[in-house]
């Protein structure tokens, strides 16, 4: 068995990579960082490090890497015979994905079984988003692959630069599957939960780990905090958090009828995960891209949305927002574009365009009192 896994970075291989590889595929990475590809092909293992409850190390072997930007030729033959690709590069690359695995499927045997493709991406329904921009470079070639959407949820933080190839994690993860598109021949993954409804799984994950990490990022740098760790310290980012995943319960448990407890107790082990002290992220990484993270459907913007849908007014989120608009990091592109964008647009206008959000939207008078606040201060 073999998978094609795009992005080889920290998630890549301490994560998707290692699953399959412990599944017993042969993985293939697939990376433009040359550097990256260059140390993965001269090496024959390296080694995921857990921290946490019942931490173990695992050795990665039978690995191979390409350089997907010079060698676009061999990614496409590999994904042509391949049983699976995922990726884990971020929902804005996907576009770039898209058409080497259509060539890829156009080069395909009619007599190989269909390639099962997932997007292991922080964004809802991302495979959706990769099937559709297959669809644009070739339509013909839909019908060679099954396109299944994922949640993925583990901490991955910054390492440090002398681990090498090596990964630390934390040991907490999970990976549900779409099964519907597999009719009953799912790839053997033992490591994924395969699901019937993914919905609840994936807004569970981006309402509440996604949110909550971004929210003690943006309130622990306006605290002068460093460590992710070290903000959840500050009694008032924690209450911050609490409060916020407290909105974002009230909205997955109304939605999705997930019990109110069981979501409870799942913010709770949310919590002690992010104060891990063996995890030593910051606030300046987890809180990058902003942009994006103030998406329509991202992890403010979504749920505060639904909420004002439903008549509850998402007060602690609507702070959040306000908080991650004074998120100020030179060395991140999207901070920067942020800072000029809120100087250089009107609120009603940052709304428009930053959040997506329509002027007879519920939330849009209420958000755009907290951009013209966020303005002033």
């Amino acid at each position: 068995m073999k998978a094609v896994h795009f992005g080889a970075g920290n998630i890549g291989r301490g994560f998707v990579g290692l699953l399959l590889h412990e599944a017993g595929y042969e993985v293939v990475f697939a990376d433009v960082n040359t550097e990256l590809i260059d140390a993965l092909a001269e090496a024959s293992e390296y080694t995921v490090h857990e921290v946490g409850e019942g931490a173990r190390d695992h050795r990665v072997t039978g690995f191979r890497a390409i350089d997907s930007q010079s060698k676009t030729k061999e990614i496409v033959a590999e994904i042509a015979t391949a049983d699976v690709v995922t990726t884990a590069v971020g929902p804005n690359i996907l576009r770039f994905v898209a058409p080497v695995i259509a060539e890829a499927l156009a080069a395909r045997a009619e007599t190989y079984a269909p390639l099962a493709v997932m997007a292991c991406e922080n964004a809802i329904n991302a495979t959706d988003l990769l099937r559709a921009e297959v669809e644009k470079a070739d339509a013909t070639v839909l019908h060679r692959a099954i396109f299944a959407n994922t949640a993925v949820d583990r901490i991955v933080p910054a390492q440090e630069g002398a681990a090498g190839l090596d990964v630390t994690v934390e040991s907490y993860y999970e990976w549900a599957i779409d099964r519907t598109p597999f009719a009953g021949a799912e790839p053997s993954i033992p490591g994924a939960t395969y699901v019937d409804d993914l919905a609840p799984y994936i807004e569970r994950k981006l309402f509440t780990v996604n949110t909550g990490h971004a929210t003690i990022a943006y309130y622990g740098f306006v605290a002068g905090a460093s460590a992710i760790s070290d903000a959840l310290a500050i009694p008032t980012v924690m209450d911050a958090v609490r409060a916020v995943l407290a909105e974002t319960k009230t909205l997955l448990v109304a939605k999705h009828g997930i019990d109110a407890d069981a979501q409870q107790a799942y913010i709770e082990k949310i919590l002690v995960r992010f104060a891990n002290p063996h995890l030593p992220d910051t606030v300046d990484r987890v809180g990058r891209q902003p942009l994006r993270k103030l998406g329509r459907h991202e992890r403010f913007v979504g749920p505060a949305a639904e909420l004002a849908e439903r008549g509850v007014a998402p007060t602690a989120l609507l702070d959040a927002i306000g908080t991650a608009l004074r998120f100020t990091v030179p060395a991140d592109e999207q901070s920067v574009e942020l800072r000029s964008l809120l100087a250089e647009l009107a609120p009603q206008e940052f709304v428009s365009r930053v959040c997506e959000l329509d002027p007879a939207h519920p939330l849009f008078d209420p958000l755009t009192a907290t951009v013209a606040a966020a303005r002033v201060a």
